[in-house]
């Protein structure tokens, strides 16, 4: 019989009450929490939940970056057969609202002050919302708010009641069945609403244990939770893989410690998105070209070896002698202390999904020693439906189906998906779950992509968005605008870029620039600039990022299929797209809806030929007020190429 979230942490706190569970960095301190202190923590939060009211069936959200305590409530919530509900921590007030009502939430567990003052401002919106708890109690001495309250009151009302009834909680913990409710994650919501994806626990348990099958994971694994835990990537790697390992959890001290914590961790099991490797990667860059002339040559003289000979070695292929030796004299001055300096010295498996990561990026870290590979899943599916091989890891691909998984190809060319962690149901939604659960349990994953030969899967882009030009020398060629997109965004200088063309006679595109490495750039050349509207709207940055575009169009010339989405204009927006201001989802994906009706006249002018355009946007600052940020943006023309033909 397959377990339970609760199963598994109390089987860890019997089979290994002193081992490590979890570490929190405090005060510059990492403070280590064992199985046996976990389990006692976990049934004071869940008696205290529940002489509070909550009750087997009704959903909690929880609302906080990667933190023991709330863990532990997540732990706690599904002891006594509630339903944890994981909110993104940097959402605005408003976006709480509908999943706060949809899952008619009574009870809220948050981290600290910004999160309570974000429950308390929304709560004449979500009347039904009774209780709201708090982790972190600086800056809260002062509220007078009924239904209010600390996590330490919790576990002290708990630990009275658990102490009263001393068999509760395990006979509560042993009612949980495998195919119960586990938890709930709500979907980004591009096109409306978000939808609450509801999991079992053996779906979510199925899908870690395959992971970690795949890439024999242990106990011994360290890893780094500073991901948001509503995503549910992150909450499989720190959460459901963590409970079915039983390694060991660290949570940084905060966002802007990340970097340091990572290097003082070592972990040996990691998963990024692909822009925090191309952050990493454009720090590193950044870095070398403030170098010496010496270390700079001596960086790109064994770069040149790794690029050569990494991949081949990471593969287990057989190199020569010569290029062996060079390899280990690189590793010695320069790949090792840089795995070092980016926290990686201990990685034996990486892992990045989400988006396509660019072949120069994926090869620069396999090619410094770091197993960096790619895998293929949604919070639908559980994250794990394909994963590569070690000596099977390659950018253009997202490896083969796991264990248990089936995959085939619908008349339109999208992905379907059969596989024991999908999803029970969308929340409340059934017309939106027969739209993706077939009768026959085929999970319709709205990705276009097919088998290759060597059955690895490969990702076109989504079937929604896959459009054809009309008109012009490339009318009736594909366009596939997130291939245009990620293949931009694989240069430093190019945070983000959205392209349009379905149903046009060419591709424009908005793109906005790196801050960092262009302001690096533009430092460096002695260019002075005023902010980032000011750098993103100079002509020498413009001629940098048409050399980007220009490579692109030579890239997709040589692509039979996809030679008509070369970018003939694009512009530089004058502000960076923003999730608060609507324009990214919290997972960073773009609305290129939203950003259609928000940038109609940019869009107007980039096809009606115009070399100008005046636009003013609002904005929402951190703080949240409002704003306007205008700017005359320049248009460019790039170069375009005749398509390669094959050679017969």
């Amino acid at each position: 019989m397959q377990s339970t979230f609760p199963r598994l942490l109390l089987d860890h706190a019997r089979q290994r009450p002193a081992a490590p569970a979890l570490r929190e960095k405090e005060y510059g301190i990492w403070q280590t929490i064992d199985w046996q202190s976990l389990a006692k923590m976990v049934e004071q939060v869940a008696c205290g939940l529940h002489q509070a009211g909550l009750r087997r069936g009704e959903h909690l959200v929880v609302i906080g970056a990667n933190r023991p305590r709330l863990y532990a409530t997540m732990l706690a919530a599904q002891s006594i057969g509630a339903i944890p509900v994981p909110l993104y921590q940097d959402a605005v007030a408003a976006e709480c609202v509908f999943p706060i009502n949809n899952a008619e939430v009574r009870f809220a567990v948050v981290e600290d002050q910004e999160q309570v003052d974000k429950m308390l401002e929304i709560r004449t919106q979500c009347p039904q919302l009774q209780y709201i708890y708090f982790d972190d109690p600086r800056g809260l001495r002062n509220y007078t708010v009924e239904g209010l309250g600390s996590v330490d009151e919790l576990i002290a009302a708990g630990g009275v009641f658990a102490q009263q009834h001393p068999q509760f909680f395990h006979a509560e913990a042993e009612q949980a069945q495998p195919g119960d409710v586990a938890a709930m994650f709500f979907t980004s919501g591009t096109t409306g609403n978000p939808k609450g994806v509801v999991h079992t626990h053996r779906s979510l348990i199925d899908r870690a244990e395959a992971g970690a099958e795949f890439d024999r994971l242990t106990h011994t694994e360290d890893v780094l939770a500073y991901l948001p835990p509503a995503w549910i990537g992150q909450n499989i790697f720190s959460y459901a893989q963590w409970l079915v390992c039983g390694y060991v959890v660290n949570c940084p001290e905060s966002v802007a410690t990340v970097g340091i914590d990572l290097k003082e961790i070592g972990p040996t099991y990691y998963f990024a998105p692909p822009r925090v490797f191309e952050g990493m990667l454009t720090s590193v860059m950044i870095r070398m070209e403030d170098a010496s002339r010496l270390k700079r040559r001596m960086f790109h003289h064994f770069m040149t070896v790794a690029r050569r000979v990494g991949p081949a070695l990471m593969d287990g292929k057989s190199v020569g002698l010569a290029d062996r030796l060079s390899y280990a004299l690189g590793d010695w001055l320069v790949y090792g202390p840089l795995r070092n300096n980016l926290g990686f010295s201990r990685v034996r498996v990486a892992y990045t999904a989400g988006e396509a990561i660019g072949p120069d990026l994926f090869t620069f870290y396999r090619s410094i020693g770091v197993n960096l590979k790619q895998l293929y899943g949604s919070t639908e599916t559980a994250v794990f439906v394909c994963l590569q091989p070690d000596h099977e890891a390659r950018a253009d691909t997202v490896g083969v189906p796991c264990k248990g998984v089936e995959i085939k190809l619908s008349d339109s060319g999208e992905i379907l998906v059969k596989s024991p962690g999908l999803l029970k149901e969308y929340y409340k939604n059934p017309k939106a779950t027969e739209e993706v659960l077939s009768a026959d349990g085929w999970y319709h994953t709205s990705d276009a992509g097919f088998i290759d030969s060597h059955g690895h899967l490969k990702i076109i882009d989504r079937v929604k968005d896959v459009g054809r030009i009309q008109g012009g020398v490339h009318d009736g060629a594909m366009f596939a605008p997130k291939y245009v997109e990620n293949k931009l965004k694989f240069f430093p200088h190019i945070k983000e870029a959205v392209a349009y063309g379905d149903g046009r006679d060419q591709v424009c595109v908005m793109l906005n620039i790196d801050f960092d490495a262009v302001g690096n750039w533009a430092e460096r050349r002695n260019l002075p600039y005023a902010g980032y509207t000011d750098l993103a709207g100079k002509s020498e940055v413009y001629d940098l990022i048409c050399e980007c575009v220009e490579k692109v169009n030579a890239d997709l010339s040589e692509d039979a299929m996809l030679a008509g989405s070369q970018i003939s204009r694009f512009l530089v927006l004058h502000k960076e797209l923003d999730a608060d201001d609507g324009e990214l989802t919290r997972t960073n994906k773009v609305r290129r809806g939203f950003i259609a009706e928000k940038y109609q006249p940019l869009i107007d002018a980039l096809y009606g030929g115009k070399s100008e355009q005046f636009i003013e946007t609002v904005v929402k600052f951190e703080d949240g007020r409002s704003g306007r940020v205008s700017a005359t943006l320049r248009i460019m023309d790039a170069r375009t190429f005749a398509p390669v033909k094959a050679a017969a």
